[in-house]
């Protein structure tokens, strides 16, 4: 363990008329953290545009998963948070083959078809769990599932509270 002259004399307190180990302390964290941001922008400018293009979208994928829930989670507030226009990222889900909507639908209803058939779940009314993942509207909650799964969410809980029995 080092002392605390020893330790000020390491990070240079000494030579700081009043400065504390703390100050200190402070000034290398400070130093450090500055550092390491400037390695990752350096680092990041020497990606290729296909590399940043995709470290982008898997920010965006990250941010829309944990804000499923948010029924008023928009491109808007998405590209916002990004510091990219909504024309940017339209234009970077339409290079995935999909719209900014049809990915925040299809992550919902995903998460919808899991908890229904989630045997912890069985007392939840199924409107509870579409409004849990952002669904507002029950009518266009069923008609979304049943055009994705084929079968109306009720159906969907019934077979997998049957397959769930017979196991």
């Amino acid at each position: 363990m080092l002392t605390v002259y020893e330790t000020t004399t390491l990070l240079g307190s000494e030579s700081r008329p009043g400065c504390t180990l703390a100050e200190a302390l402070t000034a290398i964290s400070l130093e450090l953290i500055a550092t390491a941001c400037a390695h990752q922008l350096e680092a990041s400018a020497s990606l290729s545009p296909e590399s940043r293009r995709q470290a982008l979208l898997s920010l965006i994928h990250d941010f829309i998963r944990q804000r499923l829930s948010d029924p008023d989670l928009t491109p808007d507030t998405i590209a916002a948070t990004h510091h990219i226009s909504v024309r940017h990222l339209y234009k970077i889900f339409q290079e995935q083959g999909t719209t900014v909507a049809a990915w925040i639908r299809r992550c919902r209803i995903e998460q919808c078809h899991r908890d229904l058939a989630d045997i912890r779940k069985r007392s939840l009314p199924i409107q509870t769990i579409a409004a849990r993942w952002g669904f507002t509207d029950a009518a266009h909650f069923s008609r979304t599932f049943r055009a994705t799964y084929g079968v109306s969410p009720r159906e969907h809980r019934i077979s997998a509270a049957a397959i769930g029995s017979d196991l």
